[in-house]
C-alpha cells in the first residue's frame, strides 16, 4: 500500500543490495520489491511508512548498503463505476502482409478485492479458440497499465462477446492489442475512479487533547468510527486515507506534547473525493506537486 524508490550510493552496493532485498523479502511476505521498467528504478512496498523505514534501516544494517532513499508514494488503483461495452479492431499493413484482431468486449465491476476476472462468450467461430488466451493476456497486460492515471485497473470483470478474425492475417499478438484497446473503451463508458488505501487508526490520548486531535484527524479526511474510555484516557477509532498520515507519529507526539499513542493498520481501498481525484491525476501528468 506504500512504495519508494531506492538506489545505492554506489556501483558496488548494487549487488549488495539486490542480495539484502532479495532475503528481506523472503523472510517478509508483505514486502516487495521490483524494478520499475519505465525508469529503470528499484522499488520497495510495503505496509507502511514505518515498515518500510524499518526494512531500510535493515538493508543498512545488516547488508552493508549506504542507499539514497525516495519520498514514500501511496499505492494508488484504479477501478470502473458501472457497466460498459466497446470493441477494439487493431488492423495494420506491413509490407505486404496484414496484421488483423478485433474483439467485442463488455465490462462492469466486481466485488473489492476480488482482482480480475476474464470470461469468453464469443459464439460459435467468430474467433479461433487459439486466439482466446492471447485476448486474456492483452487484458491482463492493459490492467496494469492502469487507463486513468497509470495505478493498476482491479475490480474488474472483462467479458468478451463477439469478435471477427482474418484467416490470413490474424495473430495471437493483433488479438492482445485489440483486446487492450477494446478493455479502455468499455471502461471509459462505464466510469473510472482512482481508488486510496485507507486505514484503520487507533488514537489514544489523555482527556484535554481530544478536541486537538479529533479536529486533526477531520483535517486528514478521516471519519471517526468510534470513541470510549479507557482507565484515565480516551480511545478514539478512525479510518483514515493513508495519503493523509505520512509523519502522523511526529505530529500526534506534536499536538499532545508527547502523551498520546496510535496504531494503524490497513483496512481497506476506496474511491478518492473528486477534487482529490483530480489532483492526483495533475500529479502524474506533471502539472505540479502535491
Amino acid at each position: 500500500i506504500i512504495s519508494m524508490a531506492i538506489e545505492p550510493k554506489t556501483k558496488a552496493g548494487q549487488d549488495k543490495m539486490g542480495i539484502g532485498l532479495q532475503k528481506l523479502a523472503e523472510e517478509d511476505p508483505t514486502f516487495k520489491t521490483y524494478t520499475n521498467t519505465d525508469t529503470g528504478q528499484t522499488i520497495i512496498a510495503g505496509m507502511g511508512e514505518l515498515h518500510l523505514e524499518i526494512i531500510v534501516d535493515r538493508l543498512m544494517r545488516e547488508f552493508k548498503v549506504e542507499a539514497n532513499v525516495g519520498k514514500p508514494q501511496v499505492s494508488y488503483r484504479e477501478t470502473i463505476l458501472g457497466k460498459g461495452r466497446a470493441e477494439g479492431k487493431f488492423e495494420r499493413q506491413v509490407g505486404n502482409h496484414g496484421i488483423f484482431g478485433h474483439v467485442v468486449l463488455e465490462v462492469e465491476p466486481i466485488e473489492r478485492g476480488k482482482g480480475f476476472v476474464f470470461e469468453n462468450a464469443i459464439p460459435g467461430d467468430n474467433v479461433p479458440k487459439e486466439f482466446i488466451p492471447h485476448i486474456g493476456k492483452g487484458l491482463e497486460g492493459a490492467l496494469t497499465r492502469g487507463i486513468v492515471a497509470g495505478f493498476p485497473l482491479v475490480d474488474i470483470k472483462a467479458r468478451a462477446v463477439d469478435g471477427s478474425f482474418h484467416e490470413v492475417d490474424s495473430t495471437g499478438p493483433a488479438f492482445e492489442v485489440a483486446a487492450s484497446i477494446a478493455l479502455e473503451a468499455a471502461c471509459k463508458l462505464a466510469g473510472l475512479a482512482i481508488m486510496e488505501p485507507v486505514m484503520n487508526v487507533e488514537v489514544v490520548t489523555p482527556d484535554n487533547y481530544m478536541g486537538d486531535v479529533i479536529g486533526d484527524l477531520n483535517a486528514r479526511r478521516g471519519n471517526v468510527t468510534g470513541m470510549s474510555q479507557r482507565r484515565n484516557v480516551q480511545v478514539i477509532d478512525c479510518q483514515v486515507p493513508l495519503a493523509t498520515m505520512f509523519k502522523y507519529t511526529t505530529d500526534l507526539r506534536s499536538k499532545t506534547q508527547g502523551r498520546a499513542t496510535h496504531t494503524m493498520h490497513f483496512s481497506h481501498y476506496a474511491p478518492v473525493p473528486a477534487n482529490i481525484q483530480d489532483e492526483i491525476i495533475r500529479k502524474i501528468r506533471g502539472e505540479y506537486t502535491l
